[in-house]
């Protein structure tokens, strides 16, 4: 070949060498406007950003002081020192009556609540002033020691609902003064409400308790986990391991993110169609709470077993697969285990989320007025979230504040799980 046919390389100043560019002079005034422009806009981004966070910090620092200002009074009762001489009302029980179970029956049938409530208007001119429930403490103390049959007794007994919510500095005119003439007397005292952690719904403000809607909720998330958890991460299994792509496997994975957005209360009816309507499932029931809320956990659970199986690096299936291990062995020995930790903090966020749904669980039927705690997922039960909604509709002044404290225990609840699954993440999470 010739070398007159190879073309010439262009030389410097020719048409095909570019001119050369000018360094930038970072130094004229031009370039330093344009820098404190820059320099301006990214401290205004990161103001923005800092703004963002000070303001949800206040939003949740306002939130939970108001709830607590509020609800921290629902723990304590108040009590006033009531005298009571039991020996003299004779009361027609035996000691093989109160040793029996029908113990409860036979002090009520004596007519304890009637002697309870006039001695108190004996101590104090005031027939109002103890809670409906108060005769109960006595009735438990005579039950403890029925020698107090024999003799004259002093009780600290809860007062009513408008001496309760006087003597914390919100009552009406005239409840106040009554508190200020006990308090004068010095029988007034304030203590740990116990009943409320151990009670369930009533009438009275002062006889309320949580304990009837935090077993309901406790029965509902027993029935939501254990079927929605199993299934859930089995689904999410097949459609990350096994599922051929196709059309109808796009269809259900699309299916399924659009089921996570839908709104709480479709699931309700749901729940109330197919599980009341067509099952005949005993209404306002534990066992339909869980079935209603697992159906609307369930596509979180999946599309959260999903992320975290495909987390797994594909070099621990061929490892697994390359020492013999069949792919059935490879899913459960080896990628499920590397997975759980991340299907379990999804799998508690969905059950938190759960919680606190209202909707779904009106919908079907558990907003009764329960006064007993469920025995049974089939018993007749509430929810903390329902609670919180009855008691907020009540006009009684007591009732604003055990609002406010089941709020709390909702909160706590709700942050215990939360802090569950942050340690599951922080303590089997593996960095690859």
């Amino acid at each position: 070949m010739s070398s007159s046919l190879v073309a010439p390389l262009p030389t410097a100043g020719t048409a095909h060498d570019p001119a050369p560019r000018a360094p930038t002079d970072w130094t004229t005034g031009s370039m330093q406007r344009r820098i404190r422009k820059r320099y301006a806009a990214e401290r205004r981004f990161r103001l923005m950003g800092l703004g963002a966070v000070v303001l949800s910090a206040g939003f949740l620092a306002f939130l939970l002081v108001s709830m607590l200002v509020q609800g921290l009074g629902g723990f304590t009762e108040t009590r006033v020192t009531v005298p009571i001489d039991l020996a003299a009302a004779k009361l027609p029980v035996t000691p093989q009556q109160l040793a029996g179970r029908g113990a409860d029956l036979a002090l009520a049938g004596a007519g304890l609540e009637g002697i309870v409530g006039a001695a108190a208007a004996r101590a104090y001119d005031d027939p109002t002033l103890l809670s409906s429930g108060a005769w109960l403490r006595v009735r438990d103390a005579i039950k403890r020691d029925p020698a107090l049959l024999s003799r004259k007794a002093v009780f600290d007994l809860p007062t009513s609902s408008a001496i309760d919510i006087a003597y914390k500095g919100e009552g009406s005119a005239a409840a106040e003064a009554t508190v200020v003439a006990l308090s004068k007397r010095d029988v007034l005292s304030r203590g740990l409400n116990w009943s409320f952690f151990t009670g369930a719904d009533a009438t009275d403000p002062t006889r309320v308790g949580i304990w009837g809607a935090f077993k309901g909720s406790l029965l509902t998330m027993l029935v939501t986990l254990l079927l929605a958890f199993p299934i859930g991460v089995l689904a999410a299994l097949y459609l990350e391991e096994y599922a051929p792509r196709n059309r109808w496997t796009d269809l259900i994975e699309v299916s399924i993110n659009n089921l996570a957005a839908v709104p709480s209360i479709i699931f309700g009816l749901l729940g109330l169609a197919v599980f009341l309507g067509t099952f005949g499932l005993p209404r306002s029931a534990p066992i339909v709470g869980g079935l209603t809320l697992a159906l609307m956990t369930m596509p979180v659970i999946v599309i959260a077993g999903r992320n975290a199986i495909k987390a797994v690096p594909p070099s621990i299936r061929d490892a697994a697969l390359g020492i013999g291990a069949s792919p059935i062995q490879v899913v459960f020995h080896h990628v499920l285990p590397l997975a759980l930790p991340g299907i379990l903090t999804g799998t508690i966020i969905g059950m938190a989320r759960a919680l606190g749904e209202t909707a779904p669980l009106l919908m079907i039927g558990m907003r009764a007025f329960i006064a007993a705690p469920p025995s049974g997922i089939a018993s007749p039960a509430t929810a903390l979230p329902v609670q919180i909604f009855l008691w907020s509709d009540q006009v009684d002044r007591g009732f604003v504040e055990k609002t406010s404290t089941a709020i709390i225990v909702l909160l706590v609840f709700l942050l215990a799980m939360n802090g569950l699954a942050i340690y599951l993440r922080n303590r089997f999470e593996t960095r690859w």
